[in-house]
């Protein structure tokens, strides 16, 4: 299983990102996928999830109406798209799959600062 996220960077308050995690190495199609992500100092959070099939989706109360994530099954491919960055959205985001034990990617840093 390999997990593998870009997309992060510096951005300013207000300002929008897309995250993006490849995925190889197991049946992508037939598993949720996550957005988790960890601020400094405090503990890793979810922040959201979307179904195998893309038609369900779970999102954290502060992100809700922000955040969208996505999936593209052809392309082994789960998104999540930022928008109204604030700077409490600052952290490390990682992409998260449960295949009987947590699988994580390396983690992609988004700041959010003037």
């Amino acid at each position: 299983v390999q997990l593998v996220e870009s997309g992060g960077g510096l951005v300013q308050p207000g300002g929008s990102l897309r995250l993006s995690c490849a995925a190889s190495g197991f049946t992508f199609r037939g598993f949720d996928m996550n957005w988790y992500r960890q601020a400094p100092g405090k503990e890793r959070e979810l922040v959201a999830t979307i179904n195998s099939a893309g038609g369900s989706r779970y999102y954290k109360d502060s992100v809700k109406g922000r955040f969208t994530i996505s999936r593209d099954n052809a392309k082994n491919t789960v998104y999540l798209q930022m928008n109204s960055l604030r700077p409490d959205d600052t952290g490390v985001y990682y992409c998260h799959v449960r295949i009987i034990l947590n699988r994580w990617g390396q983690g992609t840093q988004v700041t959010v600062s003037s």
